[in-house]
């Protein structure tokens, strides 16, 4: 799911408490969207510290949001390394993080990214140009069972096998480097377009996640998000796409405590640090005025969890 407009913004100041004075994190820069709305209404002090994995991204932001001065900060940097960029720049104890999680629709418009079936560019996929392989790397060099595996597990992609069988037979008479080459093999396995989504929309995700590790960088951005807040500091993620979601319901669910029973009787409190309260026990979604005006929103999913202690 692409993010550039931002979604959600009303609910993502509401429950950031974005007031003066506070110190924000943006996790997921892109175009500074999340970050213009929290600097407006943290004036006239709150600072927020924005990181993004794509270094174009930090660029862009940068020069969106000078105008702020030094209440704004910008690094490259993937949201795993949060809790050590918000040492080094005075961003600890935070008050608020922030996930919009996705590839944004600059990354996705600009062909040499690789990122679209729409146009026609070199198959890469990396947010951060430092990431060790591209997508072609994958397609051209994965094993048919470990294809399918990825298909079917990181895209939910149920025509895995047969897709990941054509691109071993393309790939044997020429190897498999453009995105419209790859949406082709793809079109041709599942006998072109059935419904709304074009036939490579699973393929592509998959890919683009596993080149960019993006369910693992998931799981240690939200452990240091939670690691760098103040007690009452809360930590909102938009996910538009359930494994992503998945992963943050059950990050919230285990730094939640919970009672166990104890075998000679009573019970004992069992918390892993550090301890969250969860605000919204389902995820919720956009208002449909905001997907009436970005239809993007329709799929975008909002959790908030609050640290107690710790």
């Amino acid at each position: 799911m692409t993010r550039h407009v931002p979604v959600m913004v009303r609910e993502v100041l509401e429950w950031m408490n974005a007031g003066p004075g506070r110190r924000l994190v943006d996790a997921t820069l892109d175009g500074g969207g999340h970050s213009a709305a929290l600097l407006e209404a943290s004036s006239p002090d709150g600072t927020v510290l924005g990181l993004d994995a794509d270094p174009q991204a930090v660029t862009r932001a940068r020069e969106r949001l000078a105008v702020y001065g030094t209440r704004f900060r910008a690094v490259h940097s993937r949201f795993s390394r949060l809790d050590e960029v918000a040492h080094a720049e005075g961003f600890v104890p935070a008050d608020a993080v922030v996930f919009d999680l996705g590839v944004s629709s600059d990354q996705l418009e600009d062909a040499a990214r690789g990122f679209s079936f729409q146009h026609d560019g070199p198959l890469d996929m990396r947010m951060d140009p430092d990431r060790p392989w591209t997508a072609a790397d994958i397609v051209n060099t994965w094993s048919e069972d470990d294809l399918d595996h990825l298909f079917r597990e990181y895209g939910e992609e149920p025509r895995a096998r047969r897709i990941a069988q054509a691109i071993v037979r393309t790939r044997a008479r020429e190897p498999i480097l453009r995105t419209l080459q790859l949406a082709e093999v793809v079109a041709d396995a599942v006998g072109g377009r059935r419904g709304r989504l074009h036939p490579a929309t699973r393929v592509f995700q998959a890919l683009r996640i596993v080149v960019n590790q993006e369910l693992e960088e998931l799981e240690r951005g939200l452990a240091a998000a939670l690691n760098i807040l103040r007690v009452g500091g809360r930590v909102v993620v938009i996910a538009f796409h359930s494994l992503e979601d998945r992963i943050v319901k059950q990050m919230f669910r285990a730094h939640e405590p919970r009672q166990v029973a104890l075998q000679e009787g009573g019970c004992r409190s069992v918390v892993q640090e550090p301890p969250v309260r969860i605000l919204t026990r389902h995820p919720l979604r956009p208002q449909e005025d905001e997907v009436q005006r970005n239809p993007r929103a329709r799929s975008a999913r909002l959790r908030v969890a609050e640290r107690i202690g710790g």
